[in-house]
């Protein structure tokens, strides 16, 4: 059995080594993101979270209601009842950046739930005339970041854009990734081969905590471009393909990617607990540099170096045999 996994390991990591293009996908359809939705739900969801013992509240009796009331929200962000139930019913036009603190403060909110917040507020506000003509420009890899990747042999590392597309990749972060990059359905989208793609459940050893990552970062981006149409589109797929996406997506918890520590099993190398930092381009692209690396003199050192090996020796059985293929061109 051994044996016939990796000889299946090795089948997949030729196949994406050969970088056999992967076609696009999308839906038909585009899902609309309603921010007075998104706000509302939002809102109530923290609220319910928190009990008056929580917010240093006195209760009375039983309660119906999960978490704070209305009215008690209202009195910790120091505004009146009838204005915070305007705010969840989704209505952030024109609040000022005081209620905001006020209310983050009132719900607890950490940095990302914050942030997320007043990208909800900005986005509430009127679209000028020059972004509604404004076509969606594609960010691209700049070759001086393609050369960066490229130059870190030892470490898997890939350019990844908002919605969690590896754009690029070296050949150690292919490697790693081999079996999303060999589903052409993944259209080498993290969330899709996560949601779609049966083994990223042995890939990914704690599955749905990577998965609810996955869902808060689309999110935080959803708030953040709520006019994106492909980060729409995406959404809706995976929502419509995946009832544990569209129950995550529901809870609407939030999430930045940043560093962490993935604990991966890979199909030829076998588990791997590396380090992964996520480093933001300094620019409007909104793309990010990940990068894997695993502490000296431990088995995920050897496990990436094996694999590195792997992929080496892949490639260049992969070169030499398209050397000596004979041209069909005639002369």
């Amino acid at each position: 059995m051994q044996r016939q996994t990796a000889v299946t390991g090795e089948s997949l990591l030729r196949g994406v080594l050969a970088g056999t293009p992967h076609p696009s996908r999308g839906l038909p359809t585009l899902v609309g993101m309603d921010n007075r939705d998104a706000v509302s739900a939002f809102l109530r969801s923290r609220r319910e979270r928190i009990t008056p013992e929580q917010a240093g509240l006195p209760t009375y009796g039983r309660r119906q209601v999960p978490g704070l009331r209305r009215g008690e929200v209202a009195t910790l962000a120091g505004v009146s009842v009838e204005y915070y139930t305007r705010l969840e019913r989704g209505n952030l036009r024109g609040v000022s950046d005081s209620v905001l603190d006020a209310l983050a403060q009132a719900l607890r909110l950490d940095a990302t739930e914050r942030m997320y917040l007043y990208d909800l507020a900005r986005a509430a506000g009127p679209v000028p005339k020059a972004r509604a003509r404004q076509r969606e420009v594609r960010p691209t890899v700049r070759p001086s970041v393609a050369r960066i990747v490229e130059g870190m042999p030892e470490m898997p590392a890939y350019v990844m854009n908002n919605r969690l597309d590896a754009l690029a990749a070296n050949p150690l972060g292919r490697a790693l990734y081999s079996e999303m990059y060999a589903d052409p359905t993944c259209g080498a989208n993290v969330a899709r081969f996560a949601f779609f793609n049966p083994a990223a459940r042995r890939f990914y050893t704690d599955w749905e905590r990577m998965a609810r990552f996955a869902v808060g970062a689309l999110r935080v981006e959803a708030g953040k471009s709520p006019y994106d149409r492909e980060l729409s589109n995406l959404i809706g797929e995976l929502s419509t393909r995946s009832d544990t996406f569209r129950v995550m997506w529901g809870s609407h918890d939030v999430h930045v990617f940043r560093e962490s520590t993935k604990r991966l099993n890979h199909p030829l190398v076998g588990e791997l607990e590396l380090d992964q930092e996520t480093m933001s381009l300094p620019d409007d692209s909104g793309l990010s540099v990940v990068v894997y690396s695993a502490p000296p003199r431990t088995a995920a050192e050897d496990g990436l170096k094996l694999l590195a090996s792997w992929s080496a020796t892949t490639r260049q059985e992969q070169n030499a045999q398209s050397t000596s293929t004979p041209s069909t061109r005639q002369p």
